[in-house]
This record gives structure tokens, C-alpha cells and sequence, in this order.
């Protein structure tokens, strides 16, 4: 399919999928948008209900539910019986209502997700690269929303709202450290990924550096819902992080709030040497290392094999190293914020997660906690999909939650 036929395709879903807020619309858009994301919040609720949690009246709750059913974001359920009256009849997102595209840039692979309205996976795609090159992700993107759009035909292609992309801020970073050829690396200098994703797709947008988007699946769809303000680390190639505060996703001023891999691990000499970063002691690039100098294969992570011999050993030294470290970016964040939790997470199994929680909880002890409270300690839920699957939220929040800008839950 061509450039300009999947940007008309782009075009057309736009124009079905009107915006919802007060910006587009004025205030009847905007009161959409609260009942979808009451509804998103609570599950399926009948119009009573709506009305309560929302403090609309009933009568424009009535009136929002009958165009939001016309236009197939929702669907009603079965009528409840038994009560005084009518009875009465819950109202759901309809699965099928709109869709979104999560796509992970990561250094090791690219990731390609295809979620439904109420935030189901249902397609997974995933390719393996030693380092990714921009004009080959780019094709692989391509066919991907090509394939995207002939699963769901015609009517599912023009309900997918957009791309959400997370990626890291600085792909040809830490070149050295990582062992890439400086010409690979260099590459991706001055590449403006989401302008050419958006042109390969004909679709919108939504760009996210890629521990921040993981950040946002564990907000949205993980501990999010009890933990109001926590440092999300991710543990992958590079270790990395993301920032909620007052249950909203903070991104700072450059986009890299939470950048927890640049924490320095030590103090500066007057030599003019440099503390290493947490990312060279607690990333699974310090982990595979560790097990190529043993002349071990280094994909036990991912094969569940961490934990067992021949791995076992060299794992457990790197979760000692990686367990300190975490633990000092723990104490040094809580001094500043004040956190609720710490939440890691990872792109390997849940045993070696486990283990290295184990190892960061025994790590505290040697910190200095006094005139600070420490955060709780916390397993992430979503696992290695969470930049995808948080790069697809992005979208359907911008499209369709009250606030457009920043994840806010509400309590009801």
C-alpha cells in the first residue's frame, strides 16, 4: 500500500473518530469524554450510576449515552431486574468501538501492538534486531499497520484512533557502552521518528520516551489504581524510569523526568573522574556480561534461566551490584519527592523480577533512612509489553479521557 493510500486511510478514521473535549467541541464533548472515562474507570454502570459518579444530570447522561451508542463507543448490557421501576440497563465500551497502535523502538527489538477500546491486546507482533536501523523499523512499521488493517477490514481501520510511538530519547546514545559500531549509532542522528512514522502510517502520532510509556501501562492498567505517586524503573538493556506524581504521568521540561539510568553513583574527584551511572550497574547489559566473560549464551533472561546453573552464580553478583545501586536511587529520590512507592519492573521473567526486588529490599538496610520515609517496594504487573501497550494507551487517552495532556484517574 502506498504512502498516500495509507494517508487517506488515516484521514478517513480521523474524520470517523471526531475529537472529544472542550478544545474541539465545547462542553458537550467534554462531558463525553467524562462519562467514557467513568465508565473506563468503573466498568460497565447504568445511566443512575453515570450520573452519580459524573455529577451530570440524568438527562444529559441520556443524552450522551444514545449518540455514544449510535456512534458504537458503547454497547448496553443486561437490563438489571428486581428494583422498583424500570430496570435498569448497564451501559460498556464497546471493545470494537476504536483501536490504537502501540510501537516499542527498543535497542534489542521492535515491538508492535494492535489494543482494543478497553485496552485488550489483540495482536502482538515482536522482531529482534542487534541494533535497529531507521530505515529497516520504518519498513517493518509499515507492514505492520498494513497487516493491522487487513485483519480489522475496512469499518476496524477506520476506528483505529492513532500510533502511539515510545522509544528512547537518545537511540545512538551510549554507543561505547553498549558496543555499537559508532556508524550504526550515528544513523540516527537528526531522525524525527515520529514524523516519518506518521508519514509511513497516514496516521497521527503519539510519541513517548519508552520507560515513560512503560510507566503509563502501569499507571493506566497496573498498581497505578492504589499507588498515586511512585518512581517507575524498567530494567532492560538500559536500565530507565518514568515519574507519577499525584497520579499524573510527569514528564518535565525535556520530556525525560524519571531518567533514574543518568543517576550518578558516587561523588566526582577532584582528578576529574567520573561516578558511573546507575545504568552500568543495574542494567541486563551489565547481566549478559557478566555471563559472555563466564563463556555462558547470554538470553538466560529471557529463557527463564537466570536462576539456574551455570547462570545462577554470576546473576546473583550482578543482583547484589544492581540491588545496591536501585536501593541508593530509591533513597535519593524519596529524600526529593517524598514518594508513595518504587515499582520495578522488566523485560525479563517474573522469578529473576522477584529476586532482584528481594535483593534492592536488602540493599535498603545499608542506606541512611532517617529524616526520610522510604517508599514501598513494588513488583511491576505489566512486563517486557509495557512500552507497547503503554505507547497504545497514549492514544486512546488523547482521543477519549477528560484530561488530554496527563493521566488522571478519579476516585470514586
Amino acid at each position: 500500500m502506498s504512502v498516500e493510500a495509507l494517508q487517506q486511510e488515516g484521514a478517513t478514521a480521523s474524520a470517523r473518530l471526531k475529537p472529544r473535549g472542550s478544545s474541539q467541541g465545547g462542553l458537550r464533548q467534554y462531558n463525553e469524554r467524562v462519562v467514557l472515562h467513568a465508565i473506563r474507570l468503573h466498568g460497565a454502570l447504568p445511566g443512575a450510576e453515570l450520573a452519580r459518579l459524573t455529577g451530570l444530570t440524568a438527562q444529559t447522561v441520556s443524552q450522551i449515552s444514545k449518540r455514544l451508542l449510535e456512534e458504537g463507543l458503547l454497547l448496553k448490557g443486561t437490563p438489571v431486574r428486581g428494583r422498583v421501576g424500570q430496570p435498569s440497563v448497564p451501559l460498556g465500551l464497546r471493545p470494537d468501538g476504536a483501536f490504537a497502535v502501540g510501537v516499542h523502538v527498543g535497542r534489542r527489538r521492535l515491538d508492535t501492538v494492535l489494543v482494543d477500546f478497553v485496552g485488550t491486546v489483540r495482536e502482538r507482533w515482536s522482531l529482534e534486531h542487534d541494533f535497529p536501523d531507521p530505515q529497516a523499523v520504518l519498513a517493518e512499521i509499515g507492514q505492520r499497520l498494513q497487516a493491522i488493517r487487513e485483519h480489522l477490514g475496512a469499518e476496524g481501520s477506520e476506528r483505529i484512533t492513532a500510533v502511539g510511538l515510545a522509544a528512547p530519547l537518545s537511540m545512538g546514545g551510549w554507543a561505547s557502552l553498549l558496543g555499537i559500531d559508532p556508524a550504526q549509532a550515528a544513523r540516527w542522528h537528526g531522525v524525527d521518528l515520529r514524523a516519518e512514522v506518521e508519514r509511513c502510517t497516514g496516521l497521527p502520532v503519539h510519541a513517548l520516551k519508552d520507560t515513560a510509556a512503560a510507566c503509563v501501562s502501569e499507571l493506566v492498567a497496573g498498581r497505578g489504581h492504589s499507588v498515586h505517586s511512585f518512581l517507575y524503573l524498567f530494567v532492560d538493556t538500559l536500565i530507565g524510569g518514568g515519574l507519577v506524581l499525584d497520579s499524573r504521568l510527569r514528564t518535565g521540561l525535556h520530556g525525560n523526568a524519571g531518567a533514574v539510568g543518568s543517576l550518578p553513583l558516587g561523588l566526582a574527584n577532584e582528578e576529574g573522574g567520573r561516578p558511573s551511572q546507575l545504568l552500568s550497574a543495574a542494567s541486563l547489559l551489565g547481566l549478559e556480561q557478566r555471563w559472555r566473560d563466564a563463556g555462558l549464551p547470554t538470553d538466560a533472561a529471557a529463557l527463564a534461566q537466570a536462576l539456574q546453573p551455570p547462570w545462577k552464580p554470576h546473576t546473583e553478583a550482578w543482583l547484589a551490584q544492581a540491588g545496591r545501586a536501585i536501593a541508593m536511587a530509591m533513597n535519593a529520590a524519596a529524600c526529593l519527592l517524598d514518594l508513595e512507592g518504587v515499582i520495578i519492573d522488566g523485560a525479563f521473567d517474573r522469578e529473576l523480577l522477584q529476586a532482584l526486588l528481594e535483593a534492592v529490599q536488602r540493599a535498603q538496610a545499608l542506606y541512611d533512612w532517617e529524616g526520610v520515609a522510604a517508599p514501598q517496594l513494588l513488583a511491576g504487573t505489566i512486563g517486557a509489553e509495557a512500552r507497547a501497550v503503554g505507547g497504545a494507551l497514549l492514544p486512546l487517552y488523547a482521543a477519549f479521557a477528560p484530561d488530554r495532556d496527563l493521566f488522571l484517574k478519579t476516585e470514586g
